[in-house]
């Protein structure tokens, strides 16, 4: 049982680290090699846990050798288009000034059915709007509007507004205090102690979300039955 366990938690974190080193992506955005890299360690890691007879060397051998070889196909797209282009295949217009590519659908094996069903995920609904839709390497369907299709800008209308996108900062995560958040925007414990008291709040834990903004602003979700 303890060598069960031991195997498992080591193949566990041997593919943790590994796949974090292919980046950040979901299944859907796999490049093929990847897709490829990701099936073959899950089959090659799920027979040392299973089979107690082959040793653990067997198995993560193989599974490093994949990385490596992840790793060196990584820094060849980087350096080689032509290379790129060969594994991971091209762009694919499937739609050009409001008219279906018919010969590029059929060499991706793409049906209509799926073209219009991408169409009205990204809200969509009228084939003469899109000037371009482009199938990625993913599989994904970029879709383009034509610019008269698309909501005005405050640029397009020549007015100067006030760029109020930032990115809050999370200085209370489910209870826990973010210390380094906290002292990147120099408060310290008293502030946050007159922030939760405001809102009738005694202890951290209470706190669900706390963040800043970049204008100062202070915003507090409690945990459900808190207040």
């Amino acid at each position: 049982m303890i060598t069960a366990l031991v195997r498992t938690v080591i193949l566990y974190a041997v593919l943790i680290v590994g796949l974090r080193l292919t980046g950040k992506r979901q299944i859907g955005q796999l490049e093929p090699i990847e897709l490829v890299l990701t099936m073959l360690i899950s089959d090659l890691a799920a027979v040392p846990m299973q089979d107690f007879g082959i040793p653990l060397v067997n198995g993560l051998i193989p599974i490093a050798a994949l990385l490596a070889m992840s790793t060196m196909l990584s820094c060849l797209n980087l350096r080689s288009v032509r290379f790129r282009a060969l594994v991971c295949g091209e762009p694919a217009i499937v739609i050009r000034e409001g008219r279906l590519c018919q010969d590029a659908m059929r060499r991706n094996r793409l049906t209509l059915d799926e073209v219009m069903e991408e169409l009205r995920s990204q809200g969509v609904g009228d084939l003469k709007a899109v000037k371009y839709a482009v199938l990625e390497t993913t599989g994904h369907l970029s879709v383009l509007p034509y610019t008269r299709e698309q909501g005005v800008t405050p640029r397009q209308l020549g007015l100067t507004v006030e760029d109020d996108v930032f990115l809050p900062v999370v200085v209370i995560n489910d209870g826990r205090v973010m210390t380094k958040a906290l002292a990147r925007l120099g408060k310290d414990d008293a502030w946050l102690r007159q922030q939760l008291s405001a809102q009738g709040l005694d202890r951290t834990e209470d706190v669900f979300l706390l963040t800043v903004g970049q204008d100062g602003a202070v915003t507090l979700v409690a945990k459900e039955g808190a207040v």
